[in-house]
């Protein structure tokens, strides 16, 4: 079966041109869910991104989860929560206000006892891999062995993926994100993906 797509917003977009730029790359290929990338914005401004975002992903159909706030995700009517640091207390606390209605994703795993201490807490998803920047050496290995040996879906997050080496960890979502906010023509280079996601099936 062809990994789900998982986007992942850019690093600092503008808040005055990014909504155009998003509803035109959510018209193409179906993305599973849709992360609100954090970065350096304050709390002002990422709350407004994410106000933005949530409308135009709920709208195409993808789940919005927010970084590291699950509060500010319940407020704003988000999907649910990626969680990125705090460890298990974070996790808990998220499950705690989010669940069942809502996602609780975790990521920033760096290693085999993290994943499986961060799965076993009834979290819908392991992601490894960074939201953006360098790719991780050792994401692909830990993205295989964890799609192969546990139930909880696995997210493998390369920022510099390309079509032409897709996926190949078995991982049931493939996140994207500097390679499709970098492109020329971002929708052109999520169709491609999400092309050859459907070949490699």
């Amino acid at each position: 079966m062809a990994p789900q797509l998982y986007l992942i917003t850019p690093e600092n977009p503008q808040l005055e041109q990014f909504p155009r730029q998003l509803m035109g790359v959510l018209s193409g290929p179906e993305i599973a869910a849709l992360l609100v990338r954090r970065a350096a914005l304050d709390d002002a401004g990422y709350t407004a991104l994410a106000e933005r975002v949530i409308q135009i992903g709920q709208a195409a159909g993808a789940a919005v989860l927010l970084e590291d706030d699950a509060e500010l995700a319940r407020r704003l009517g988000a999907d649910g929560v990626h969680v990125t640091s705090g460890g298990t207390k974070a996790i808990r606390e998220a499950i705690a206000l989010l669940k069942p209605e809502g996602i609780v994703g975790v990521g920033n795993i760096r290693s085999r006892h993290d994943a499986m201490s961060f799965g076993e807490l009834d979290v819908d998803y392991v992601m490894f891999g960074p939201l953006g920047g360098a790719t991780d050496p050792a994401a692909a290995e830990l993205a295989t062995w964890w799609a192969e040996t546990f139930e909880v879906p696995a997210i493998h997050s390369d920022p510099h993926l390309q079509t032409a080496s897709l996926d190949q960890t078995g991982s049931e979502f493939i996140a994207l994100s500097d390679c499709i906010w970098s492109a020329s023509d971002p929708a052109a280079a999520l169709s491609a993906f999400e092309k050859a996601a459907r070949a490699d099936a």
